[in-house]
């Protein structure tokens, strides 16, 4: 599974770029000139869609379970 990690975002070039972590690189085996997959996700975004889901939850009390029965559900 890809892993996460933050990278600071440089200009090489006319393009950007940024640097994969040794530790990443090896636990993930990428090796130089290989073609990899990236996604970008930009922590502001991410921080607006939290707050934007999480809104509706705004002064909810701690959660509690209105049915004991169903705790004896196999694998729950």
């Amino acid at each position: 599974m890809a892993e996460l990690f933050k990278a600071k975002v440089r200009k090489v070039g006319d393009s950007l770029g940024f640097l994969i972590p040794k530790e990443i690189a090896d636990k993930e085996s990428i090796k130089e000139g290989e073609e990899v997959e990236v996604g970008i996700l930009k922590r502001r975004k991410l921080d607006a869609l939290l707050k934007k889901l999480m809104g509706s939850a705004k002064g909810a009390g701690p959660f509690e379970r209105d049915r004991e029965d169903r705790l004896d559900r196999e694998g729950y």
